[in-house]
């Protein structure tokens, strides 16, 4: 192939379908033929108000050599079609999800005390496929690092594939907040990522899962992902049972629990002021109030609000290694949380409709949707 499709952002309000020339497999490498990209919030940021993580023409990723234009998607699947030389685990034909975000092993760069310490989604030096490197999802092939690449087995499809990367970070945030089976949790936000941490919470075995969500369609999602309540933060009814709190969701989850103590963690996956609130008030006393959003401006707290009652406040980024080989074997051996997972792509549109049908579709009918697949190669 003497050049191939991809979906590349030039600057703020404008992605568009390109020719690109194919890159070289390097003996740490393959070429896959991309199947299915998700588009993530991340990807309508830049699109909308970028470039911010995406490097610009005069600051390049030293690391990588890539500024813009760059092509987007960091939640793909695809097929292996070439493997480097030094290759011996992988083989044209074998079905993998990517793993986007690259550390200093990928990177031909020092170990910093982050990758040390085991913690790569921390290093010092991280870039990832679809943002700040040379290949993205969004595209017909893509090369990239044989140690970015998991394989699939057979009962999980190329579509699950793709949402290893979203369902990863869940897997990522609810370990990282200390979560142990038989607890209680609050989930504010129905959106992917806040629909993820509900299944990767009753697949780990929580007690009861509380969801908050505004809008009505994420909402019945939560219940069919098996929500034992579903509250909307801007309804009103009278306390019972002992909660006097005059919010919903912190009365919901004082009244579902033994005591009235409330949750033991609640995960912030929606960044606003309000869902931080609810969430330290609806978090019982020596319990973790965990952030999974990324801000659009700074929000207020009031530490005493920790203080008194020894609560957690603390927050995750991305996933490791063994978070996405957790959740491909989770998708492998729990079918009930394949089907569900699957039932989060709302729709599949092909490379050259990205743009008008999944980057505008959500900006413009977020109800209507939860994930959209781009498609990559015909083949």
């Amino acid at each position: 192939m003497s050049s191939f499709q991809a979906l590349r952002f030039h600057e703020r309000g404008d992605v568009r379908l390109d020719k690109v020339t194919p890159l070289p497999c390097g003996s740490d490498e393959v070429r896959i033929r991309t199947a299915f990209c998700g588009v993530c919030g991340t990807d309508l940021k830049e699109y909308t108000a970028g470039p911010i993580m995406v490097p610009s023409p005069d600051t390049p990723r030293a690391q990588t050599g890539a500024s813009l234009p760059v092509i987007l998607g960091h939640e793909f699947s695809g097929t292996v079609t070439e493997v480097g030389s030094g290759n011996s685990n992988f083989k044209p034909g074998d079905r993998v999800a990517v793993k986007p975000n690259m550390a200093d092993a990928q990177l031909g760069t020092p170990a910093c005390s982050m990758c040390e310490g085991g913690k790569s989604n921390l290093c010092t030096s991280t870039a990832y496929y679809g943002l700040d490197a040379l290949s993205g999802g969004f595209s017909e092939q893509a090369v990239v690092k044989t140690s970015n690449i998991f394989k699939l087995p057979d009962s999980v499809s190329l579509e699950l594939g793709a949402l290893v990367e979203p369902l990863s970070v869940a897997w990522h945030m609810v370990h990282s907040s200390g979560f142990q089976p038989g607890q209680d949790a609050l989930v504010l936000g129905a959106g992917p990522i806040g629909l993820g941490l509900l299944l990767v919470l009753k697949v780990i075995g929580a007690r009861r899962v509380i969801v908050s969500e505004v809008l009505e369609k994420r909402s019945a999602q939560a219940v069919a992902f098996g929500a034992d309540t579903v509250i909307n933060p801007t309804s009103t009814s009278d306390p019972t049972k002992g909660s006097s709190s005059s919010n919903p969701v912190v009365r919901e989850a004082q009244e579902m629990t033994p005591g009235n103590l409330g949750v033991h963690v609640s995960f912030d996956a929606s960044g606003l002021q309000a869902t931080l609130d609810t969430a330290i008030a609806a978090t019982r006393p020596g319990g973790t109030i965990f952030n999974v959003a990324i801000h659009s401006k700074s929000l207020l707290i009031n530490p005493n609000d920790l203080l008194f009652l020894e609560k957690k406040f603390t927050a995750g980024i991305a996933y490791t290694a063994e978070d996405y080989s957790a959740v491909i074997s989770a998708l492998e051996k729990n079918a009930d949380f394949a089907e569900k997972a699957k039932k989060m792509i709302t729709s599949v549109v092909p490379l050259e409709d990205a743009v008008e049908k999944a980057f505008k579709g959500l900006l413009e009918k977020k109800e209507d949707h939860i994930k959209i697949l781009v498609r990559g190669s015909r083949d």
